[in-house]
């Protein structure tokens, strides 16, 4: 199935050398890919899996989009954009309690029209498969985006971000990007292989390895050992909505080097693990490495660990 187009053109890739230098890495070593710049509803990796999801959702017919994740969801933001440009309405899982003020990712789920609904303390897929029986019930038509948006299929609209990242810099040796779901990962592995790409592991998932292989298991034409891809997890600290010193630490290097702003859960990780590996040396001077912007900054000013 075609996928539908919500991304204007290729994002660009930027140089960081002041940041390269404060890793002891040489000025043309670092790039950034600025997936955070991809045009809807306010930017991030989603959106091209979006491209694909929202495809299906039209093909199936559907008018209503449901799809869960935490409170400050990058993946619900945009999944209520893509809804809102398609002319679709969106219900939203969130897990938790409805905060006493909306702020960050939530400010602009309202803005795009979506409905939120609270699971409490019940389990995500629970919650969201009793709205999607309650909507059925009510003679809609709904499609079920999972948690994150990572499915075998939605992966290859980051194998195409892969092919895109090759035209911009052929030699690419590592490219560092945030482990959630799976699905970036994935699509980045299946076109650059496992060798070439380290996932730091946010804590979104309890066996990222595990869901990870999960999905290259099942994208055609990807034969990849769960043994050999690479992965971080040493970066989750406290869990996965809390900001861990190492990431904060990251994120002010970032900022004060390059002017770069990270979010505090996915793409600050990353940051510090591309901090650790260029101090352990698993990246090298000499080594062009690109870091994956994924978007997520709307989720800063919602962080319950700043301010």
């Amino acid at each position: 199935m075609e996928p539908i187009r919500l991304i204007t053109g290729p994002t660009p890739v930027e140089a960081a050398p002041r940041l390269a230098a404060a890793l002891g890495l040489g000025a043309a070593d670092l790039l950034v890919k600025r997936d955070d710049l991809l045009g809807l509803g306010g930017g991030g990796n989603k959106v091209r899996k979006l491209e694909v999801l929202c495809a299906e959702a039209l093909a199936a017919d559907a008018d209503v989009l449901v799809t869960s994740g935490g409170p400050q969801s990058n993946h619900a933001r945009l999944t209520a954009a893509a809804a809102a440009r398609l002319g679709l309405s969106a219900v939203l899982v969130l897990g938790g309690e409805k905060p006493e003020q909306a702020r960050g990712n939530l400010v602009l789920d309202r803005l795009f029209g979506a409905e939120l609904v609270w699971a409490g303390e019940r389990p995500l897929a629970d919650a969201s498969a009793d709205v999607v029986a309650d909507l059925r019930a009510a003679g809609r038509r709904p499609y079920e985006i999972p948690f994150g948006g990572s499915t075998p299929a939605s992966a290859a609209g980051y194998a195409r971000a892969a092919e895109e990242l090759l035209g911009q810099v052929p030699d690419v040796g590592q490219v560092v990007v945030a482990l959630g779901s799976g699905g970036t990962m994935a699509g980045l592995v299946s076109v650059l292989g496992p060798e070439r790409v380290l996932g730091v592991s946010v804590g979104a998932v309890p066996d990222p390895r595990e869901t990870l292989h999960g999905i290259l298991r099942e994208m055609p034409g990807v034969d990849v050992s769960a043994a050999d891809l690479r992965i971080d997890e040493r970066r989750v600290g406290r869990g996965y909505p809390h900001l861990a010193p190492a990431t904060w630490a990251a994120m002010e290097l970032a900022a004060r080097t390059e002017g770069l702003v990270l979010d505090a859960t996915y793409v600050g990780r990353a940051m510090a693990g591309l901090v650790a590996a260029a101090s352990d040396g698993s990246i090298r001077p000499g080594e062009r490495v690109v870091l994956m912007h994924t978007g997520g900054v709307p989720g800063l000013f919602g962080h319950a660990d700043i301010g």
